[in-house]
């Protein structure tokens, strides 16, 4: 039995906006998601083809020239073309993205409000001010920073001013704390953020790349991309543009450690259909026959299609369009990377999160 009228005493005793019951909770049960119209972005950011953007944080990391910045520009690209009224919040310390980018993904400068930031604390207090005090609830906004990785700490400028050389102890301390106080606010304004961050590869018998700013991004942020890239060469054997492999750190929606590769090349920029081709050989859905390729229906096991070669599979918006409409190829990329309702805890980031919490303690 529901004790209604307990309930309506807490909610309107309590201080908190927003409160109310769950069933009934605008921040609980209302979240925007904004396709990307890259299929392969929408299953890495929520985990379906008909996904994308999310409200919450979002950090690409990677080395250099792993196309983050071109990644996040579509994002915000696809926010501005969903909402005509929204605009892009662009906190920026590598001031390198061209203007061809902008261009390119359909983003229109005069909705860009250019924020010139050089320390983590200097992106903390304001992006908490405009979050707390500006931004509200119903806002069109969508935030990038690029990036997390080239900012300095207060502490570090200070220490160049004065011509100190000692090792900088403060700038994940501050990056985790930017993280754990804006997180909670982007989700409750429904207001997505895209911050670029750098890798560095940690040596050792098993070298592994590692997020710059220490392990509060991945505590506090709600999704985190490690991305790598492979050369794709043409028939030739020259190079002509790479794979980008996006792999999933952390998130809310996907299986971690998941895997979902992007195709950029130099010719024709990025390929819509990438990455889908692989997973439908995966999941049965198209045969090898030959030197081509062949639809089929995955319950009868029978062949539905005639037989293309591969380049014609690819990049055959026809084709693609079909196989989404017509097959269950939807959902089984759902039951490969989404969560299920009784995911487990990932024990040793529990364990590095506690040992954190004792450093933080002393």
């Amino acid at each position: 039995m529901i004790n209604k009228e307990l309930l309506s005493r807490l909610k309107k005793a309590s201080t908190i906006d927003d409160t109310d019951i769950l069933t009934n909770s605008e921040v609980y049960n209302k979240k925007d998601m904004v396709d990307t119209g890259i299929p392969a972005l929408n299953i890495a950011l929520s985990g379906e083809i008909d996904g994308g953007l999310t409200p919450g944080s979002t950090v690409l990391a990677g080395p250099s020239k792993h196309f983050k910045s071109a990644f996040a520009m579509i994002m915000a690209g696809a926010y501005l073309k969903k909402y005509e009224d929204a605009i892009v919040m662009f906190y920026d310390s590598e001031f390198g993205i061209p203007e061809k980018y902008l261009q390119a993904f359909g983003i229109d400068k005069d909705r860009v409000l250019h924020m010139p930031i050089s320390t983590v604390e200097e992106l903390k207090n304001d992006l908490v001010f405009q979050l707390e005090k500006i931004i509200k609830r119903g806002d069109k906004i969508c935030i990038v920073v690029d990036s997390i990785g080239n900012l300095a700490s207060r502490k570090e400028v200070e220490d160049a001013i004065n011509q100190k050389s000692v090792a900088d102890m403060t700038r994940a301390k501050a990056i985790k704390s930017l993280f754990r106080a804006i997180t909670p606010k982007l989700t409750l304004r429904d207001i997505p953020l895209i911050a670029i961050n750098h890798t560095y590869t940690e040596m050792g018998l098993y070298p592994r790349e590692i997020v710059s700013g220490g392990r509060g991004i991945m505590y506090s942020a709600n999704n985190v991309w490690i991305i790598g890239r492979q050369q794709e060469k043409d028939k030739n054997k020259k190079l002509a543009g790479y794979n980008f492999i996006i792999r999933v750190e952390k998130s809310r929606f996907l299986k971690e450690k998941s895997e979902i590769p992007i195709t950029v090349l130099y010719d024709s920029g990025i390929n819509k259909w990438s990455g889908l081709f692989d997973l439908a050989i995966a999941g049965g859905y198209l045969q090898k026959e030959g030197n081509g390729y062949c639809l089929v229906d995955v319950e009868s096991g029978e062949v539905v299609g005639e037989k293309m070669k591969t380049d014609e599979v690819v990049n055959n918006d026809e084709f693609w369009e079909s196989v989404l409409e017509n097959t269950t190829f939807k959902e089984f990329i759902k039951n490969k990377f989404q969560m299920n309702s009784g995911g487990s805890v990932d024990v040793e980031l529990l364990e590095d999160d506690v040992e954190d919490e004792e450093e933080d303690e002393e």
